[in-house]
């Protein structure tokens, strides 16, 4: 099996496109897909919704509707244990005091997950291909399906290359490759029918560019043997006005001291409009992609940031996060885009 990131730049759009996930599947046991996602957004419009029996009592439920609960048994991984972490996302070698952040499980309204198995996901998707195509919190998910996969599977050999634009990861014994395409590429026009733009409306750029991919995907992608997912934007947490009443506009506005999730099944920020775009866009495909739809329950998870806890920062701006140093938006790991995985996992599979 093989995986593959691609990583692009997302400062046009302020939130972007996170991942395009890609699974080629060549045997009968499981198809291709592709994932897409992106950043700041959440729905309340659950597309294709994926319902799973729930293990008591075999009623179904929705995958993305539910709260966040303590669990002593995670997480799946010590980041101490997955080299392949990046130092942007690795808090607990960056000095992160505290680690209740990594003891949440993800529990759906009326059912529980499966727990997610590496050596299962290695084994079904033995001689298929996973894609992901998306900007840095696409190898932000990318390297936590590697730690999962690899606390499972701790045995076997497998192989790292790094480069510019592509790295690629193996499980020898398996032949999956995980790849990821480089560095973000900036760019300084837009071009749209024939014609250059420095701007534009950024909900109008977001709908060209999905209405572009989208119709790239019916086109050119054989869906009796690739599974499409997109998943939903990826949220920041920067306006603690969003989670905390008592927060006035002179505040610093981060996520920096954050340690638990909001509590309850909803976030009470306000709903984004990309999301709208995402659906509309998605529900007129020929094939709709099936959406993971992450957001809300990603928003819960303001605790869940790198912050200052970053090997990207200097000792000085640890020592005075503000807006511009603190890292609200990509996640830490071991942390949430480990359950993005699970649920991936589970639509995958189950």
């Amino acid at each position: 099996m093989a995986l593959l990131v691609s990583q692009s730049s997302c400062y046009l759009l302020g939130s972007c496109l996170a991942l395009l996930f890609l699974v080629f599947l060549q045997t009968h046991l499981a198809s291709p897909a592709v994932i897409m996602s992106s950043r700041n957004n959440h729905n309340h419009h659950h597309h294709h919704r994926p319902m799973i029996k729930g293990h008591a009592n075999q009623s179904t439920c929705a995958l993305f509707a539910g709260t966040w609960v303590r669990d002593e048994a995670y997480p799946i991984y010590q980041s101490s244990s997955c080299p392949i972490i990046d130092p942007e996302f690795n808090c607990q070698m960056y000095g992160r005091p505290d680690s209740d952040y990594l003891k949440y499980r993800w529990k759906p309204l009326n059912c529980e997950l499966p727990r997610f198995d590496g050596l299962d996901f290695l084994l079904k998707m033995r001689g298929k291909t996973v894609m992901f195509v998306g900007d840095s919190l696409g190898r932000n998910q990318w390297e936590s399906l590697i730690c999962m996969i690899s606390a499972s599977a701790p045995g076997t050999q497998t192989q790292l290359v790094r480069g510019d634009p592509l790295s690629a990861f193996k499980f020898l014994e398996y032949g999956h490759w995980w790849s990821h395409k480089g560095s973000l590429q900036g760019w300084n026009y837009m071009e749209l029918e024939g014609k250059y733009y420095q701007d534009m409306d950024r909900l109008a750029a977001l709908e060209k560019g999905l209405r572009t991919w989208s119709n790239w995907v019916d086109s050119n992608i054989d869906r009796s043997r690739t599974r499409v997912f997109f998943q939903a934007i990826s949220p920041t947490h920067y306006n603690q006005a969003e989670w905390n009443a008592g927060a006035t506009t002179t505040n610093i506005k981060n996520c920096y001291g954050e340690t638990a999730p909001v509590t309850g099944i909803t976030y009470p920020g306000v709903y984004p409009e990309q999301m709208r775009v995402v659906n509309t866009v998605i529900r007129e495909m020929h094939h709709p992609a099936y959406l993971l739809d992450i957001t809300m329950l990603s928003e819960l998870r303001k605790d869940g940031h790198p912050s200052i806890y970053s090997g990207d920062l200097s000792p000085e701006q640890r020592a005075y996060p503000d807006h511009r140093s603190a890292d609200c938006s990509h996640w830490c790991l071991p942390g949430l885009p480990d359950t993005w995985n699970e649920l991936f996992y589970t639509a995958l599979f189950y």
